[in-house]
C-alpha cells in the first residue's frame, strides 16, 4: 500500500480549475474553506432558502445556487447527506454537467450503489477524510491534517487521480497521508465500521453496561462515569498507540480483567452477526433498506432517535456533563444541506 504526501501532489492542477462545493455542513464548510485558504477558486452551491447561505458568505466564500454552481464549476464536489444526493443530482446537477467536468464525492455510497450514474465523459473521484469536518478544518488551521482516502471511478481525462491528490493536499490531508482505494472498498468498510463497531456496536455496549449496573442497584451517576465518560480515555489510548498502548497504560488488574472477560462478551456468535451485517452492506440490502426508510418518511428512524434521546443514560449524562464546564457545549453535528 502506497501512502502519498504533500510532495506527491501538485496543487497547480487544481488552481487552474473552477471548484464548486455543494453543501456547507460539516464536510462542506471544511473542504471549501480549506481549499479557499490554499489558493483555490471556490464557490459553494446552496438552495436560496438555505440557512447556510449567509454563513458561507460571511466566511468570505462565493455562493451560488446549486444549478449555477454546477454550470460555473469544472470540479463539482457533492457533500450532501447520502439520502439526498440522488434527488439533487437528478434535478440540479446532471442537466448542467459539461463534458470533461469532474464529479467528486466525500463518500462512495451513491456511486457504488448506482444511485448516481454519471455519463462516461465525466471524471469521477472521491476524497474522503477519515475524520469529521470540524477536525478537517481545525487541523488544517493548526498546520496538520486529517488522513484521506482517494479513489477514481471514471477517468476519461487521464488526470483524475492527480486531481484527487491535489484536492487532498488542498484540504490538508496530504500532510497526514493519503491512501488510494476504490469506491467499493471505502463504502463497504465505512458502513460496516459504523454499524458494527463505531456507532452501533460501541453505543449498544455502553448502554448494556450502564443498564447492567443500574439494574444491580448501583447509582446511575457511577454507572455513567464507568461506562460512558471513561470510554473517551480508553479510545484516546487506542488512537495514540493501538491496543498495546491501552493495555500498557491501564492497571494490571484492568488489563487482565479485560483480556480474560472481553472474549466472553464478543463471542463467535457476535462475529457471526457481524458477518451478516457485512453481507447486508456488500449486497446492497442495507442501502436499499435505508433509502426506503428515508423516502417513506423515516418513521422507524425517528422512533429510534426518540428512544435514544430518552434513554436514562442520556438523562443522567446531560446532568453530569453540565457540571463539566470545559466540555464543548454546542452540538458539533452541523446540518448538511443545500
Amino acid at each position: 500500500m502506497k501512502v502519498y504526501y504533500e510532495q506527491d501532489a501538485n496543487l497547480e492542477l487544481l488552481k487552474s480549475k473552477k471548484i464548486a462545493v455543494l453543501g456547507f455542513g460539516s464536510q462542506g464548510h471544511a473542504h471549501s474553506l480549506n481549499l479557499k485558504d490554499s489558493g483555490m477558486n471556490v464557490c459553494v452551491g446552496l438552495r436560496t432558502s438555505s440557512a447556510s447561505w449567509q454563513k458561507a458568505e460571511k466566511a468570505g466564500l462565493n455562493v451560488k445556487t446549486v444549478a449555477d454552481a454546477v454550470k460555473w464549476g469544472e470540479v463539482i464536489m457533492i457533500l450532501l447527506p447520502d439520502q439526498n444526493q440522488k434527488a439533487v443530482y437528478d434535478a440540479e446537477v446532471a442537466p448542467y454537467l459539461k463534458s470533461g467536468d469532474t464529479l467528486a464525492f466525500g463518500h462512495g455510497f451513491n456511486i457504488h450503489y448506482k444511485q448516481i450514474v454519471p455519463p462516461s465523459n465525466i471524471n469521477i473521484m472521491m476524497i474522503a477524510p477519515k475524520g469529521p469536518g470540524h477536525l478537517v478544518r481545525r487541523t488544517y488551521l493548526e498546520g496538520s491534517g486529517v488522513p484521506c482516502l482517494i479513489a477514481v471511478h471514471q477517468d476519461p481525462s487521464g488526470e483524475t487521480k492527480d486531481l484527487a491528490l491535489a484536492w487532498a493536499k488542498g484540504i490538508g490531508g496530504a500532510r497526514a497521508g493519503v491512501i488510494e482505494t476504490n469506491f467499493k472498498d471505502e463504502t463497504e468498510t465505512d458502513l460496516f465500521g459504523e454499524q458494527a463497531v463505531l456507532c452501533g456496536g460501541s453505543a449498544q455496549l455502553i448502554k448494556a453496561g450502564f443498564e447492567t449496573l443500574v439494574d444491580a442497584g448501583y447509582p446511575a451517576e457511577l454507572a455513567y462515569f464507568e461506562c460512558m465518560h471513561e470510554m473517551k480515555l480508553i479510545v484516546d489510548l487506542y488512537y495514540e498507540g493501538g491496543l498495546s498502548r491501552m493495555n500498557y497504560s491501564v492497571s494490571d488488574t484492568a488489563e487482565y480483567g479485560g483480556m480474560s472477560r472481553g472474549p466472553r462478551l464478543i463471542t463467535n456468535e457476535t462475529k457471526k452477526e457481524m458477518k451478516k451485517i457485512l453481507e447486508e452492506v456488500q449486497s446492497g440490502k442495507f442501502a436499499k433498506e435505508w433509502l426506503e426508510e428515508y423516502n417513506s418518511g423515516a418513521s422507524k428512524f425517528n422512533q429510534m432517535r426518540k428512544e435514544n434521546r430518552e434513554h436514562s443514560i442520556e438523562v443522567v449524562g446531560a446532568k453530569l456533563r453540565g457540571m463539566m464546564s470545559w466540555l464543548f457545549k454546542k452540538n458539533p453535528k452541523e446540518e448538511v444541506g443545500v
